[in-house]
C-alpha cells in the first residue's frame, strides 16, 4: 500500500527506475516523471521542461548506445534545491555528441542541440564500477527561485 501524507512534501526527492531499451520507454520515462513531480509540491512547474529532456535523454540512450541486446537503461529523477536532475544510464561508454546544424527536412540530430538549450546545465560522466555512462541535465530553478 503507498505511503499516505498529511500534505504535499517539500520540493525535494527521489527516484529511480529501470526501463528496457525500447522505443516506448520515453513515453514510460515520462509517464513516471509527471507521477513523481505531481508528489512534490511546486512540481509541475518543472514538468514541461523535463518532460522534454527526460525524452531526449532516453531516445539517445534507446538509439544511439551500442550495447548487447537486453540490457536496459535506468532512469533517475531528483529535486533538489528547485532543481530537477534528470539522469539516464546506459551500458555504453560511448559519450554523447552534438551533432552539427542539421536540415530542416532531417528527421534526428537535434536532441543534444535541444538538451543544451533549455537544460540549466548537462553532461555525462562514467558510472560507478567502469560499466557504461549516464547523462544528466538540471532544469529550473522554477521562476521566481534561485
Amino acid at each position: 500500500m503507498p505511503e499516505v501524507h498529511a500534505g504535499p512534501p517539500a520540493l525535494a526527492g527521489e527516484q529511480s527506475c529501470w526501463l528496457p531499451r525500447h522505443q516506448k520507454s520515453a513515453s514510460e520515462a515520462r509517464r513516471l516523471l509527471r507521477a513523481f513531480l505531481a508528489e512534490l509540491d511546486g512540481g509541475e512547474r518543472l514538468i514541461d521542461v523535463g518532460e522534454l529532456l527526460l525524452s531526449e535523454l532516453v531516445t539517445n540512450a534507446v538509439s544511439h548506445a551500442r550495447v548487447s541486446p537486453g540490457r536496459l537503461i535506468q532512469v533517475r529523477l531528483e529535486v533538489v534545491a528547485s532543481q530537477l536532475r534528470i539522469e539516464v544510464h546506459d551500458a555504453s561508454s560511448d559519450r554523447p555528441v552534438i551533432r552539427p546544424v542539421v536540415g530542416g527536412d532531417a528527421e534526428s540530430g537535434r536532441g543534444l542541440r535541444l538538451v543544451d538549450s533549455l537544460a540549466a546545465a548537462w553532461g555525462c560522466c562514467p558510472r560507478q564500477g567502469g560499466i557504461g555512462k549516464f547523462v544528466w541535465a538540471l532544469v529550473g530553478p522554477m521562476e521566481g527561485e534561485s
